[in-house]
């Protein structure tokens, strides 16, 4: 990463590091020596002012102000001396004689104000000055000064070279100056890491969370801003999850509708088509057989009673046909609410054929139903009556060869199956699964013949669809089997106890 974090925190660092050293070079040339003189300023303003205060005493013992005065000098590395204004005479100097008598000799130029020493500081009772010896080309720094009790005071204390100290204190500063920043870096690698590697993570997050994957969560349990940034991150990772999931649902719901209106305005085109050509056939027949009795074709009675006859059975047929599109309309737009209720299956199926018994017995067919026992289902009673009629009435049409019709129960766990077999010859392979289109006839002529009209299986199929329950249609040996699937009594039950 060209401009990483890490690159410029390290970079940053370093930069005050490295200037840091170089200020305190800068620093350290310019303003070490007047430090340095102003510090031996100091030291020996406080050392005039300890002497005068030893010396002024009257309490203090002659032999406690030489230890003190001794112990000052050595400690500071001062030399001293002391005499009377008037008298000259000697009254505290520095132990080593040497030196002693050097400072005499200094102290009378002073005395006579013939001093060409350089004067740093002055005033009322002492002057400091710096001066060279020239004899060991040496600096000093002197003090000059009368105390409360009239007496003089030299002090005297060596000016160690301040330019060799300023070099050997930068060579000392680039030396530590090399260590702090090899030091430096290697702590930049360690804390960049440390606080870098967090925000990475972040990065990869964000990276996650804008390709729409919000598994992956900050796992860190930092109590810093970092770690309260990547619980935040958390949070809104969830947040987005929820509102993306909230979105999808009602993008599904919206595609749903967008098809279920596009289904509905093709279906409403469909069955405008399948009306029309159904009702095309009876509307004709309707209108030439009174257009026959209009111009009074046949004059005898028996042949317009079989005209009357004709219409009159060509109208029921449409007036079943549209009773049955309406059901259809109903169940399928969700108009025909399904009332759940808990009713005895075996005691519909005997209903129903016993409704359609005269029908069979004019058909010569023989119907088997071996169920006497009471089985209890959840349904809507009547939908199922609907059901239950049309597959029975659609196996009286279609039975042959033998002329049988089979109805059985079969118990399931939580359902029960309801079949109706007929023989009679098998529905083509191609057209099993269009059975359950409207308007779908396998053999037209003789739907035609009995009056179907290609519905009531689409009945079946919609109200199955309604209860959430399947219902199929497959070929056997020697018929055709219908079969659906209700819920029984054991699955309410256990619902009940849950």
């Amino acid at each position: 990463m060209k401009h990483s974090i890490r690159a410029k925190l390290t970079a940053i660092i370093l930069s005050l590091t490295v200037g840091t050293i170089i200020l305190c070079w800068f620093i350290n040339n310019t303003f070490l020596e007047d430090f340095y003189l102003l510090s031996k300023q100091q030291i020996l303003e406080n050392a005039y002012y300890q002497i005068e205060s030893l010396l002024v005493s009257e309490t203090s013992k002659q032999e406690e102000v030489s230890l003190k005065l001794e112990k000052m000098g050595a400690n500071s590395n001062i030399t001293y001396i002391v005499m009377k204004e008037k008298s000259g005479i000697l009254i505290a100097a520095y132990d080593n004689v040497k030196d002693s008598r050097i400072l005499e000799n200094l102290l009378l130029p002073y005395l006579l104000g013939v001093s060409n020493t350089d004067i740093l500081k002055s005033d009322e009772r002492y002057s400091i000055a710096k001066s060279v010896d020239s004899r060991y080309n040496a600096a000093y720094l002197e003090l000059f000064g009368i105390m409360e009790n009239s007496h003089y005071v030299l002090l005297r204390t060596p000016l160690e070279s301040i330019r060799e100290s300023v070099e050997i204190s930068n060579k000392f500063l680039a030396y530590v100056g090399i260590f702090v920043v090899l030091l430096a870096i290697i702590l930049m690698i360690f804390i960049t890491r440390r606080f870098t590697r967090p925000i990475l993570e972040l990065a990869e997050i964000a990276q996650k969370m804008k390709d729409l994957n919000f598994n992956i969560k900050y796992t860190r349990h930092d109590k810093d801003e970092i770690g309260i940034l990547g619980n935040s991150m958390n949070e809104l990772s969830e947040k987005l999850e929820i509102t993306i999931s909230e979105l999808k649902s009602v993008n599904n719901e919206l595609q749903k509708d967008i098809e279920q209106k596009t289904q509905i305005d093709e279906m409403r085109k469909e069955f405008l088509s399948n009306v029309s050509h159904e009702l095309k056939t009876p509307i004709a027949l309707i209108q030439g057989y009174a257009e026959g009795l209009q111009e009074e074709i046949n004059e005898d009675a028996q042949s317009r009673q079989f005209y009357c006859e004709v219409i009159m059975d060509e109208a029921n047929k449409m007036n079943k046909m549209v009773k049955k599109l309406l059901t259809l309309n109903q169940i399928e737009f969700g108009q025909n609410q399904t009332m759940m209720e808990h009713f005895d299956l075996t005691a519909l199926i005997q209903g129903v054929l016993q409704s359609v018994d005269i029908l069979a017995k004019q058909n010569q067919i023989q119907i088997f139903f071996t169920q006497k026992e009471p089985v209890y289902v959840w349904a809507d009673e009547y939908q199922m009556e609907e059901v239950v009629t049309n597959y029975i009435s659609n196996a009286i049409h279609y039975a042959a060869f033998e002329k049988r019709i089979e109805v059985n129960i079969e118990k399931k766990e939580n359902t029960v199956r309801v079949s109706v077999f007929n023989t009679g010859t098998p529905i083509p392979e191609e057209d099993i699964d269009k059975v359950w289109i409207k308007f779908y006839k396998v053999d037209k002529a003789r739907t035609r013949e009995y009056g179907g009209s290609g519905i009531g299986l689409s009945i079946v199929k919609a109200i199955m669809d309604s209860h959430h329950r399947e219902c199929g249609v497959f070929n056997r040996e020697n018929g055709v089997e219908f079969w659906f699937e209700v819920d029984c009594q054991n699955e309410v039950v256990q619902i009940e106890k849950k």
